[in-house]
């Protein structure tokens, strides 16, 4: 259901960086009732130009012109820059959805995330899995998770190849199961391998968290086939999502006698519409800018998920540099 506003106007919304991702959310902020898509900012006069003529908006070529004259922003531009602009805009009073990863580092992770509190901004991070229906299907299933296997593969592609795996692909992984397992980290082991890129291009990582779990998780960007799934055991099920292509199976014992035969075991599969995650995503941006609420991936996790990444990232650089 799209975002309406029948008892408070339209938030003033803006997207910074409008190439491959930020043109996407330009699309979503004009197509919903509870938003007015003030500018859209690019760098690029012509792409901006673009985007703004088939969006019917204001093409703008510095970000500080959105000063005063709009409410919220998703920012969209490269991950070297978002703490630059992204703490000009929080101290400018607008509130941002980032997208991921937050920052570059964590220091300047962390600066983000101080400066949303000091000026009560709203900073919600574009972790875009969270809003999956099969995972949102699979966390209400979840009790005590004892291991986790995540591979998300992709074949390579140019683009995203200015950031190591781990903050392009990987990162969203780290967060869900971090979000997932619910307990903080003890110990991580990593390997990984530079192939087509000058950065690491396919990791493989071992979590192991308080109270037990264990989560190893694979990441590649040269693989010949396109995966995204995640697979979560717990002491009564096993729990498998696809979340490419939006299905949930839950495997489980019928009874508590011991397993001997196929018939003895229940297999329940969902099946989820396609549906469209980041329209969600921003929808719940909104949300939160309207009611002054906690969003849903708030900039502590992307900070939490940053600070993950960069470790599995600080054990597998010297066995490539």
């Amino acid at each position: 259901m799209s975002e309406t506003t029948h008892s408070a106007a339209p938030i003033r919304t803006a997207v910074i960086g409008v190439g491959y991702l930020g043109r996407f959310h330009a699309q979503k902020y004009a197509q919903l009732e509870g938003s007015t898509l003030v500018a859209v900012v690019d760098a690029n006069a012509d792409a901006c130009a673009k985007v703004a003529a088939e969006l019917g908006t204001k093409a703008v070529s510095d970000y500080r012109q959105l000063f005063g004259a709009v409410d919220a922003v998703s920012l969209a531009v490269p991950t070297p820059l978002h703490h630059a602009i992204g703490c000009e805009l929080l101290k400018n009073g607008i509130d941002v959805l980032i997208e991921k990863p937050i920052a570059a580092t964590v220091a300047e992770a962390r600066e983000l995330v101080e400066l949303a509190r000091t000026h009560q901004r709203i900073l919600q991070v574009g972790h875009l899995e969270r809003f999956n229906p099969a995972v949102l299907a699979a966390a209400e299933r979840l009790q005590t998770p004892r291991f986790v296997e995540s591979h998300r593969l992709a074949p390579f592609k140019q683009r995203g190849t200015d950031v190591s795996v781990v903050l392009d692909l990987m990162i969203h992984d780290i967060d869900l199961i971090q979000e997932l397992v619910g307990t903080p980290i003890e110990s991580i082991d990593a390997v990984g391998a530079t192939v087509f890129s000058g950065e690491i291009d396919i990791v493989n990582a071992r979590l192991r968290f308080q109270g037990g779990c264990v989560a190893n998780t694979t990441a590649s960007r040269i693989s010949l086939k396109q995966e995204r799934k995640i697979r979560i055991f717990q002491d009564d099920a096993y729990l498998s999502v696809d979340m490419q292509q939006k299905i949930l199976t839950v495997i489980r014992k019928k009874d508590a006698a011991p397993v001997e035969s196929p018939a003895q075991v229940a297999i329940e599969e969902q099946n989820f519409e396609q549906g469209d995650a980041l329209l969600a995503e921003i929808e719940a941006f909104l949300k939160a800018v309207r009611e002054r609420s906690t969003p849903v991936v708030t900039g502590e996790d992307g900070l939490r998920a940053l600070e993950t990444a960069m470790k599995i990232t600080a054990l597998v650089q010297p066995q490539v540099s």
